[in-house]
């Protein structure tokens, strides 16, 4: 049987969250080249807007707090509004504590000094607003009988921080690897309960990507990668197309790991 086609996203509807930050503008561009028509969702909305203008018309831009079941249900309704149905999902929202110079000072202290607003705002964006997605996805998609949504994971979801790769630099705090580690349970909890539906649910999990972070940092981070290096942003894209494309079609509930062999060893 011919593989052609089946990476193509031609007229999909894919609502992505997140999708003004660093990954999230890869993505919407590569889905838009891939021909589907993308939901730029992003608490910063005049960043969403500007991608927008950047990507093309296939973009719709939409200012929205993943945490608000409020906004999120108005995204929702724009899209359905402007294409007449959601096809996929990705769930790429969240707040990661990042070690580039942006955020240089960020994370100093220990895990008696991690506040608990942190942690439940964290919570709050990262898993809460993904299972809010889901929950506003869900009738649009069992109305038409087929879905597709990725939540987006991080190797620290599945092994823990080695806090030493930042040497000195802070910690990397509990609640991201609490909150990566949930989406693994969320799509098997999904892929589960739409068994049958037509409605697959998967996780993508990520490594670490280059953006401009100290060079002893990245020295350090490639180090413990078989490949000896950081992601460079583009290079989820093919993966993340593959879920949500009919090339995936019998996978459902499933991890796919794309971390450079961080989590082999």
């Amino acid at each position: 049987m011919s593989c052609d086609g089946l990476f193509d996203l031609r007229g999909r509807v894919v609502v992505l969250t997140g999708g003004a930050g660093l990954l999230g503008r890869e993505y919407a561009q590569d889905l838009v080249a891939a021909g589907a028509h993308v939901v730029v969702g992003d608490v910063d909305g005049a960043a969403a807007h500007r991608l927008a203008a950047d990507v093309g018309p296939l973009c719709l831009p939409v200012s929205v707090d993943v945490s608000s079941p409020e906004s999120v249900k108005q995204m929702v309704e724009m899209a359905l509004a402007a294409f007449g149905r959601i096809d996929a999902l990705v769930n790429n929202a969240a707040l990661d504590p990042k070690f580039d110079p942006a955020h240089a000072g960020e994370h100093h202290g220990g895990l008696p000094e991690q506040s608990v607003a942190t942690w439940e705002k964290a919570l709050a964006v990262n898993v809460t607003g993904a299972f809010l997605c889901c929950q506003a996805v869900a009738e649009p998609m069992e109305t038409s009988g087929r879905g597709v949504i990725v939540n987006i994971g991080s190797i620290y979801g599945l092994v823990g921080p080695d806090q030493s790769i930042y040497n000195g630099g802070g910690v990397k705090p509990a609640h991201y690897s609490v909150s990566k580690a949930a989406m693994v349970g969320l799509t098997r909890y999904l892929a589960a309960y739409w068994a049958g539906t037509g409605i697959r649910v998967n996780t993508l999990t990520l490594g670490g990507v280059d953006n401009r972070h100290e060079p002893d940092f990245v020295e350090r981070y490639s180090a413990r990668t078989l490949m000896g290096r950081m992601a460079c942003r583009n290079e989820y894209c093919g993966a993340l197309r593959f879920l949500l494309s009919d090339a995936s079609s019998y996978m459902t509930g499933a991890n796919l790991v794309v971390d450079g062999g961080w989590t082999a060893w």
